[in-house]
């Protein structure tokens, strides 16, 4: 009898496994799978025929596969607008080429994973809000001949493995928050139109001779240009923190924080390698039985895990609930680790729920609530009133992206600062137990609501309303023009307006978290899986200013005529208004019958802003940096000869005073 020789076996035993499983590995179709999961929001529905059952991917959207349709070549999902993160089993995809997610919105960190595509030839990440720093094991894609990360927040430095990537050609590093040096031999003989260097002692980008077009623009680089990078263009290295006067560079302020002696790149020393690592058999001292013995065991136990890998997909498969690295269980079994951002909220103070505890009498004082939060007044000591609002959601249903949004939203409201927004003072984010507060500063004289609606409306006299509703003009026009991204109130009312002693208005957006997490809340299900159409806040924010400007003057006219928005009674404010703010003769009418004086030149602009602000078409509203020229131009503020004239008006300024 014949025996079959160790290569034989091999080949037998491998066409085996090939006639019995999928043209593509299960493994990869998990994988797939499992970055669909991660992503919550596709208002396209470009993912709609991706079917986990589906064992062969290659008709899905987005997939390209091998002219024998064993091999999954490109996922290109460019300009989609997915929003969600990036699953980290994306590294399963051995074969992949071309991984192209440009100009989407994906969020968190890129995973590490992506470091075991060995067959990857072009990243490309560009554009879209990624956060945090870029891997080392990035440097370990060797086949790589284009990277792009450009137009994202990453952070930290540029790692050293970056000179591993001999084959790269093309890298986009532009427009994000990357510090430190860029690694290369300051001194060493530049690399010119892509010249070879055999110097052993390069390290960094003078390492990868293949390079010819590379951006490391808009970021905060310190130090200089590597000596081997001098063949770029200059614009490759503008708006960094170096010292070159030949190129554009970013302010000393703004580079204020960027030390080279606190930015330089440090190589990880546990650094992982996930290339395959090949054992040494010394073959010549065993028997030829032997070695082909062992190599049918060695098969055989490679066939079994396959065998059980396979037969976890498919039970994974019938289970109800899909469970992704970032959500949150329900149990100590199932714990997954909630995604924190550490760069986002650096710059922002965070408080203790012990010093917020003791600084609002163990929560006691409540001075608002809603099914979703409560609001405490409390007063630190040495220090001011504060107001918190605490989020009230259960752990179990606290998963990945509500964490990021959280995040996002404290990080939003940190940046404003003008003297009509309430300022943030900080945020509480603790897990034991469980709590995610916002605080803000207190304005003692309670909301605009209270005194148009629940007061003594005779406290806000004519000259009051008229500051609170410049006030109100100048914090929106600070809001939508002098920053950037613009900001806008979530829910722009007389509830969102607070008031100091002295009633200057405060704006503050307390309704925006509020009514992400009800969303969040009514669309996540009991399981918790992340299935919602969670919008992000921040650029839902840059896409209502007409929005703003609307509601601006409907608030307009709450506080002119001291009617609500909307009583049973006579319906609709606005619908109500709408016949005496087209008749400038009775547009006496409109003014709040309490006020014992008010000027009618005054409530003649008044209502003109109205009308330009509530315009049916949003493109013909005014900005909110027009409707302040109008009421600052046309609305005089000072002491007029009307008032000397008048002792009850005299009186009311008094009183203002």
């Amino acid at each position: 009898m014949r025996f079959l020789s160790p290569f034989q076996l091999i080949c037998v035993i491998l066409g085996a496994l090939f006639v019995s499983s999928d043209s593509i590995a299960s493994n990869e179709v998990w994988a797939l799978t499992a970055f669909k999961e991660a992503i919550y929001d596709d208002p396209n529905l470009v993912l709609s025929n991706w079917d986990a059952l589906d064992a062969d991917p290659c008709s899905w959207a987005g997939i390209s596969c091998s002219p024998g349709r064993d091999r999954i070549l490109t996922l290109n999902l460019s300009s989609s607008s997915l929003k969600g993160f990036l699953a980290p089993e994306l590294g399963l995809l051995s074969s992949l080429e071309k991984l192209i997610l440009r100009t989407n919105n994906f969020l968190g960190t890129i995973p590490k994973e992506i470091g075991m595509m060995k067959s990857l030839k072009v990243l490309d990440l560009g554009f879209n809000q990624l956060s945090g720093p870029i891997p080392p094991e990035i440097g370990g894609l060797s086949s790589a001949t284009k990277i792009h990360l450009q137009s994202n927040g990453l952070t930290g430095s540029v790692p050293v493995e970056f000179g591993n990537l001999g084959n790269l050609v093309e890298l986009r590093l532009d427009r994000n928050k990357l510090q430190g040096t860029i690694p290369g031999n300051s001194n060493f003989q530049s690399i010119l139109n892509g010249m070879n260097v055999s110097d052993s002692n390069a390290n960094g980008f003078c390492r990868t001779s293949q390079l010819k077009r590379a951006d490391f623009s808009f970021n905060f680089f310190v130090g200089g240009t590597p000596s081997c990078l001098k063949f770029l263009r200059r614009s490759s290295f503008q708006g960094n923190c170096f010292q070159d006067k030949n190129s554009k560079q970013r302010s000393t302020q703004q580079c204020g924080g960027t030390s080279p002696a606190n930015s330089l790149p440090v190589a990880n020393p546990e650094h992982r390698h996930f290339g395959n690592v090949s054992r040494h058999l010394h073959a010549s001292n065993k028997p030829g039985w032997l070695l082909s013995l062992e190599i049918v065991i060695g098969i055989a136990a490679a066939f079994l895990l396959l065998f059980a890998i396979l037969t976890a997909v498919k039970r994974c498969k019938n289970q109800p609930r899909v469970v992704i690295p970032w959500k949150k269980a329900a149990s100590m079994k199932d714990q997954k680790v909630i995604y924190i951002d550490s760069e986002l909220l650096m710059d922002v103070v965070r408080w203790s729920r012990q010093e917020l505890e003791v600084a609002c009498e163990d929560f006691s004082n409540i001075i608002g609530s809603s099914t979703d939060s409560l609001v405490y007044k409390g007063i630190v000591k040495d220090g001011p009133e504060i107001a918190v609002i605490s989020l009230c959601v259960k752990e179990e249903n606290w998963i990945g992206y509500l964490e990021l949004s959280f995040q996002r939203e404290v990080a939003d409201l940190a940046r404003l600062n003008h003297e009509n927004i309430e300022k943030l003072l900080g945020y509480c984010r603790e897990s034991s137990p469980f709590s995610r507060m916002l605080v803000f500063g207190y304005a003692s004289n309670g909301t605009l609501n209270e005194h148009l609606h629940y007061g003594e409306g005779c406290h806000l006299s004519w000259i009051r309303r008229i500051k609170v509703i410049i006030g109100i003009a100048r914090g929106l026009r600070y809001l939508h023009t002098e920053i950037q991204p613009p900001f806008t109130i979530s829910e722009l009312n007389s509830s969102a307006v607070y008031l100091t002693e002295d009633f200057s208005p405060k704006l503050v957006d307390f309704e925006n978290w509020k009514t992400e997490l009800a969303r969040s809340m009514k669309t996540s299900g009991p399981s918790g899986n992340i299935s919602c159409k969670f919008s992000d806040s921040v650029q839902a924010r840059q896409l209502d200013i007409q929005g703003n400007t609307f509601s601006f003057g409907l608030l307009l006219l709450e506080i002119i005529s001291g009617r609500p928005p909307y009583c049973k009674d006579r319906g609709y404010l606005v619908d109500w208004a709408k016949e005496y703010l087209k008749q400038p003769e009775a547009i006496s009418y409109v003014a709040d019958p309490e006020l014992r004086h008010f000027r009618y030149d005054d409530l003649k602009v008044l209502c003109e802003v109205v009308n330009l602000c509530i315009h049916p078409e949003p493109s013909k509203r005014p900005s909110m940096h027009a409707v302040c020229n109008v009421l600052e131009s046309r609305i005089n503020t000072t002491i007029t000869s009307e008032m000397k004239d008048s002792p009850l008006a005299w009186a009311e300024l008094a009183i203002s005073l």
